[in-house]
């Protein structure tokens, strides 16, 4: 094998070894908040969050490579009260809509070894508190309750809010610990598996 073909051998192994999380804000994780926390703003204006003006994406990995994924169908508001650190969202996902670049490993996800979506067919998050300023220039850090694999905890993560006359947009990127919901692949692969997943989220509720 000659030099350069060394390097680019090398330079393709590391490629496909990076961990895409490694450069992403880290969701914090803790008990789930108060359901009183939770309660609707009152007088607010709906706006409307559904798959066909939204995307939910992530992108897990192992030590051998990186898979890209979505969930195709999902639904919710954002309780609007004039602005968003008196506002709410709320989304409900459905966990059999998730897609994934194999095929085989789309079905896979489906199962018992990962989101079990015949036991827990929706995953759903509520916002709890948002707050001016967030990690990597956000406008806003973003507090709520998450539902994954039966699993209820509060996450903290950073996101870019803005807020227009006919719409509401939200863009984040973080990531956050499939252990911490219950999400492992039994046996000795789970070990190859990255515990941190990127999620990025491309909002745009509407009136």
């Amino acid at each position: 094998m000659t030099r350069l073909s060394i390097v680019l051998h090398t330079l393709l192994l590391a490629a496909a070894c990076a961990n895409p999380a490694a450069d992403k804000p880290k969701a914090v994780t803790d008990s789930a908040a108060p359901v009183a926390s939770v309660s609707p703003a009152a007088q607010a204006t709906k706006y409307s969050i559904t798959s066909a003006n939204s995307k939910m994406q992530f992108v897990a990995s192992k030590v051998t490579g990186s898979h890209h994924g979505s969930f195709e169908k999902f639904s919710g508001e954002i309780d609007y009260a004039g602005a968003p650190e008196k506002s709410r969202v709320s989304i409900t996902i459905d966990t059999d809509s998730v897609m994934t670049d194999t095929p085989d490993l789309t079905k896979h996800l489906k199962t018992p070894d990962f989101f079990d979506v015949a036991k827990y067919p929706q995953a759903t998050f509520v916002s709890t508190d948002m707050k001016p300023g967030g990690e990597k220039g956000a406008s806003h850090t973003v507090t709520g309750n998450l539902t994954l694999h039966g699993v209820t905890k509060s996450i903290t993560f950073p996101a870019t809010i803005a807020v227009a006359s006919d719409a509401v947009t939200v863009e984040s990127t973080f990531t956050i610990n499939r252990r911490d919901f219950g999400v492992n692949y039994a046996g000795m692969a789970n070990d190859l598996i990255r515990d941190d997943v990127v999620l990025t989220l491309h909002v745009r509720a509407t009136k």
